[in-house]
């Protein structure tokens, strides 16, 4: 399996050719146009296999497969206490594996945005988890947290340890989180706004089954988009 996650920034129609060479067998995308609401053929065509969620047909969360993978929505709530938290799309892949995709969001949330809202979505779902692969653009990172907050980066990865979900990258290049030495974003398109706030977290049994993970270079993926797209393979 050679899974992709990348927040393409927007117009994914005019990019997805950039993906090609990765020749991934699922991409999660996050702030991608709707494919069913494009007059884009050549990407209607790319996106033939897909599931798509968002309040704004121009930039969503999409999960985009190759023509033989079996993409089968699952039906898991995103209401915390009579709110709603985004954005989470969670799937079952040929019948076997759950995929729960992630594009972390402010949610016009004083106090639970971004890691806040897997958090969230944790308590609300976490039942339903078995041995998920979770991916996507998170918007946080360790360095982030907040002493006086019980939904910090920190407790999610706790929690994500207690279901025995590790992070693909951290496992595979040995490095800790808040120290990782490859950047996934860059603030503004800079060389010196770098942070590591993308993620391929999965079962320790995936985990340690890696055979490679990349992160793009970023003097050729800041062209077309502020992160970098990410692929691991098992």
């Amino acid at each position: 399996m050679r899974l992709l996650t990348w927040n393409c920034n927007g117009a994914l129609r005019k990019k997805f050719q950039w993906l090609k060479d990765f020749d991934a067998d699922i991409n999660v995308i996050q702030e991608c146009e709707n494919p069913k609401k494009t007059n884009n053929e050549a990407y209607k065509q790319w996106a033939s296999n897909h599931l798509w969620i968002g309040d704004n047909k121009n930039k969503g969360l999409g999960i985009f497969a190759k023509y033989d993978v079996d993409l089968q929505p699952l039906v898991w709530s995103n209401i915390y206490k009579g709110h709603s938290v985004k954005y989470f799309l969670p799937i079952l892949i040929n019948g076997n594996q759950q995929l729960l995709a992630v594009w972390l969001h402010k949610n016009n949330s004083p106090n639970f945005g971004y890691i806040g809202q897997m958090w969230k979505y944790l308590q609300i779902n976490k039942a339903e988890f078995q041995n998920p692969l979770v991916v996507g653009d998170f918007n946080s990172n360790v360095i982030w947290d907040q002493w006086d907050r019980w939904w910090n980066h920190s407790d999610v990865l706790r929690e994500f340890g207690e279901l025995h979900i590790e992070s693909f990258y951290h496992k595979f290049f040995n490095e800790r989180q808040g120290k990782e030495s490859t950047l996934t974003l860059y603030l503004q398109r800079k060389l010196d706004k770098p942070y590591h706030i993308d993620y391929i977290f999965g079962p320790e049994h995936i985990a340690n089954a890696l055979k490679t993970f990349e992160i793009g270079n970023a003097e050729k993926w800041l062209e077309i988009s502020d992160h970098m797209p990410l692929l691991s393979s098992w």
